[in-house]
């Protein structure tokens, strides 16, 4: 074969296996994000922790502020649920679900993100808000959340987004995503959903 034709087949074969676990590619591989307010953001959600989600519109999994252990997006009631908050001081290192190379955004970088323009859509029949201007857009999927009893809510109404930044001992700071947007602060043990940035 020809040099040219090596390297097409080699791109080709890293973006059949976008999205698949089996290819030598996974979809973080694929991922480069998209710069908005000069913070690179991942374009998908956390799914399984060290993974993306398959698309754009997928829930991904949700996760308890500053552990690791991912929960379903589609459960009615979590199954083990821990009530009781996490007491860390910061979203710890190695307690990040998110992809290599990526990390939960600041608090700080979540307001960049709410500072800019948004709308309330549908994208694929997913309702979320799409955040950015084109062609420098993320789409956060208004996934819900679970309650901090393990309860799935609000899903197709809000989406609430982890940050690394403490409000107080059991609590910090998310991104609240529906028909309107604002910064709140959640009990650790309330199961939000995770959009990487990237690592400078």
């Amino acid at each position: 074969m020809t040099k040219k034709l090596l390297i097409t087949l080699s791109i080709l074969t890293l973006f059949a296996s976008c999205g698949t676990r089996s290819g030598n590619a996974t979809i973080s591989d694929c991922i480069d994000g998209v710069v908005i307010n000069g913070v690179r953001w991942a374009t998908r959600n956390v799914d399984m922790p060290g993974t993306f989600a398959e698309t754009p519109e997928s829930f991904g999994m949700l996760f308890q502020w500053n552990r690791k252990k991912a929960w379903s997006a589609t459960d009615e009631r979590a199954v083990g649920w821990n009530d009781t908050p996490d007491l860390g001081t910061t979203w710890y290192a190695e307690n990040d679900p998110c992809p290599v190379g990526w990390r939960v955004p600041t608090e700080q970088e979540l307001r960049s993100l709410d500072e800019v323009n948004s709308v309330w859509t549908r994208q694929n029949r997913v309702r979320g808000r799409l955040f950015g201007t084109a062609p420098n857009q993320i789409f956060l999927p208004a996934v819900g959340a679970n309650n901090r009893y393990g309860e799935f809510q609000l899903s197709g109404v809000w989406g609430f987004y982890w940050s690394s930044t403490l409000y107080s001992a059991t609590t910090s700071w998310s991104l609240l995503s529906g028909d309107n947007t604002n910064l709140m602060h959640f009990f650790h043990a309330h199961g939000l959903s995770v959009r990487c940035v990237a690592i400078n």
